[in-house]
């Protein structure tokens, strides 16, 4: 166990690989031919302020320094909008690829950044304790197709979160800095001598493998002119070059069947009206320059994207101008085949004071309905109960 980890850290902190002890897979039905992208807010968006019930008084009430003026909310009906930095999701709402989830959480919340993101990740009840996360469950059960570079791709973190505990998944930064540390693992296997040492670096060979799927040189996508996506927003800053590498990625003809990509800096507990604006706007524009990409490779109805937190944030503002630790929160879901609209319950916000609100989704719906209505899987036995499927998808 020592020499694993001294080898991982050798790699450096540009890559880290997790694998499945037993690299013999199965081929598996083409059900993970559709990709799955998980946006993690890291730190807990504040909800309230992303989908905002921009007709409600008690709205005002309980926000009247950091609410968001009526004018200046992007509506989506008569009761609810974006915050208006997100304009650039405007068009996948009006074209129906867009689902606003509302009111997304789990019973006995737990308010915790580290256990939160825990029961988010591996998908138990608050008071279960599970070794490993969700995704890393559902493959060693239901692997994916053995021609697969990897299960999963990571950027923007060196945490492996839902793919923790056995998936083979990849955290890296860019293509070429995974190729550099993937002949740097080859270079130590050529001179290995301990049987120990050995052993790791033939498992740590997925890697390779891996590596050599992201230096294929990257095809012209064939698209018909009128079909053509227009000019790709002017997206900036990490989120979107962690975008423009999942995209490059998935140009050079690499199969994965999930990748994770995470917006840090979302614990508004002051200051919060700029730094949400900063952050949404990011959010926003990223996910339209996906769309655009994926769209111009012909992949974008076989992408599948949600958003998820540890938590919300409380209703009514702090001393701050912020907002503390809360629960239900608001997410996406967005993809060519995605059913747009509102889903789940508009915040009830009359008579809250300081309390927190009641959830109406709970996550585990969201990841029974990838499970099963996007991949194809078997979720009965993956969550510890029956989590109904939300009709979000179309065939």
């Amino acid at each position: 166990m020592f020499q694993r980890r001294e080898f991982l850290k050798a790699m450096g902190a540009g890559l880290l690989v997790s694998v499945l002890p037993n690299l013999s897979y199965a081929l598996a039905p083409a059900g993970y031919q559709r990709l799955l992208v998980l946006i993690e807010l890291k730190g807990g968006n504040d909800g309230l302020n992303t989908v905002i019930p921009y007709t409600s008084d008690d709205y005002t009430r309980l926000r009247p320094a950091i609410g968001i003026p009526r004018p200046q909310v992007l509506q989506l009906n008569e009761q609810v909008g974006l915050h208006p930095a997100m304009s650039s999701l405007m068009p996948l709402w009006q074209n129906h690829q867009l689902a606003v989830l509302q009111g997304v959480g789990y019973p006995e919340p737990n308010l915790s950044h580290f256990r939160s993101i825990e029961i988010w990740e591996t998908a138990s009840a608050s008071n279960q304790y599970l070794g490993e996360g969700w995704l890393s469950r559902l493959f060693r059960s239901q692997p994916v197709p053995a021609g697969f570079a990897a299960d999963g791709v990571v950027l923007s973190s060196q945490n492996l979160g839902p793919l923790d505990g056995g998936a083979r998944a990849v955290v890296l930064s860019n293509p070429q800095d995974f190729a550099r540390q993937a002949k740097l693992a080859a270079d130590q296997q050529a001179g290995a001598h301990s049987g120990a040492l050995s052993h790791i670096l033939k498992v740590e060979g997925d890697i390779r493998t891996a590596a050599n799927a992201l230096q294929q040189p990257v095809p012209k996508p064939t698209v018909n002119p009128a079909d053509a996506p227009t000019a790709p927003p002017k997206a900036a800053g990490g989120f979107a070059q962690a975008i423009n590498t999942l995209a490059d990625i998935l140009q050079n003809g690499t199969r994965i069947a999930v990748a994770r990509i995470t917006l840090t800096g979302f614990d508004t507990h002051g200051n919060q009206q700029p730094t949400q604006a900063r952050l949404l706007g990011e959010l926003a524009d990223g996910l339209a320059l996906l769309q655009n990409r994926l769209q111009a490779q012909g992949r974008w109805d076989d992408t599948l994207v949600l958003s998820y937190a540890e938590f919300g944030r409380r209703p009514r503002e702090n001393g701050n101008r912020g907002t503390d630790h809360g629960t239900a929160n608001s997410h996406f879901m967005l993809g060519g085949r995605v059913k747009g609209g509102l889903y789940g319950q508009t915040p009830v916000l009359a008579g809250v004071t300081d309390g927190n609100l009641p959830h109406a989704i709970d996550f585990r719906q969201l990841y029974a309905t990838v499970v099963q209505d996007w991949w194809g899987k078997d979720a009965r036995s993956l969550f510890g109960g029956h989590f109904e499927r939300l009709p979000l998808l179309r065939a």
